[in-house]
């Protein structure tokens, strides 16, 4: 049986990302067949389609997260049946920009029946990387106060929801107006426009000295200005980063500040479960939402990556969607 999938003919430009009609896989005893509507564009798909992480060289799929329909179980899999609505993230086999994905059922998580399979698709790495930066590296604690450099995007969106319900003081940047209102909706207690000159001053000053955790988007750019606002003792995660920058060792030092690397392909068992547990909670309470910043046809991979990366300021998550 075949079906529609988006195939990365080799390593390079987003053009290099063709419909093609390949074969439907079969589902191991530890995994579920899904029927996918959706598919979340994530930075890191751009990052191994244009071949800087060590995958296949040529005619390889794409894609962590997705929503979509159990269309078949494994033979160990329990907790799930044909028919049920899920979202999932990392487990797929080949990848999720596809009409059918082969997920473990470890990754592999109950959507709720009012959240929409494009929410689905915007679910998994934001949420599950922001709860390991928040919880698992920064041990963060109620009543702290945390800086999301980089409120807009997909993460940092989660991020803030996810904050506000650790009980946190939350200060969020965006870049544009439109962006600072998603935000402050989104639940941040300030919000400041990485735009505008002298905003770390700002940020400083609202926070009487500095913030307590940051979570850094984009770690080449504002890595400086990061150490220069957390208070001493305090910590930063690092999600993203497009290059390289130069930082004196002295001023972590003098701060006793402690630097983390996050990178959610690193999680253990144990970790899912407890990060799954965790964003279920969240959505069933209704806390939790991702915000999709644009949806796409599947055939339209290439500009959704071209937006992912090429943009001004991504704010919310973009989404392929998938007909059958």
């Amino acid at each position: 049986m075949k079906m529609k999938a988006i195939v990365a003919e080799k390593t390079g430009a987003p053009d290099v990302l063709k419909v093609k009609q390949v074969s439907v896989p079969t589902p191991e005893s530890d995994e579920v067949l899904v029927q996918v509507f959706t598919a979340g564009v994530n930075p890191v798909d751009t990052y191994i389609r244009a071949g800087y992480f060590e995958v296949a060289k040529s005619n390889f799929l794409l894609g962590f997260d997705l929503g979509g329909v159990v269309e078949k179980v494994g033979a160990s899999v329990s907790q799930f049946k044909p028919g049920d609505r899920v979202f999932c993230s990392t487990g797929v086999r080949d990848g999720a920009y596809a009409q059918y994905a082969a997920v473990k059922a470890s990754r592999t998580f109950p959507l709720p029946d009012n959240y929409s399979f494009e929410e689905g698709a915007g679910i998994g790495i934001p949420y599950f990387t922001a709860y390991r930066s928040l919880v698992t590296k920064a041990n963060a604690q109620r009543g702290e106060t945390v800086l999301i450099h980089g409120a807009t995007g997909a993460v940092g969106y989660a991020a803030v929801q996810m904050a506000k319900e650790l009980g946190l003081t939350v200060f969020g940047t965006g870049g544009s107006e439109e962006g600072l209102k998603m935000v402050k909706d989104a639940g941040a207690d300030c919000v400041f426009n990485h735009r505008e000159a002298g905003y770390a001053d700002k940020i400083k000053a609202a926070s009487s000295g500095g913030v307590d955790i940051i979570l850094e988007m984009l770690a080449n750019i504002n890595l400086v200005k990061d150490i220069a606002l957390i208070k001493p003792r305090g910590r930063i995660v690092l999600i993203g980063s497009r290059g390289e920058t130069n930082i004196d060792p002295f001023t972590i030092m003098s701060s006793e500040a402690r630097i983390f690397g996050v990178l959610l392909f690193e999680a253990n068992d144990q970790e899912w479960t407890e990060m799954g547990n965790f964003v279920v909670a969240g959505l069933r309470s209704g806390h939790f939402r991702p915000k999709i910043a644009a949806t796409y046809p599947i055939e339209a991979a290439p500009q959704a990556h071209r937006d992912q990366i090429e943009n001004a300021g991504t704010k919310g998550k973009l989404v392929l969607l998938i007909k059958h």
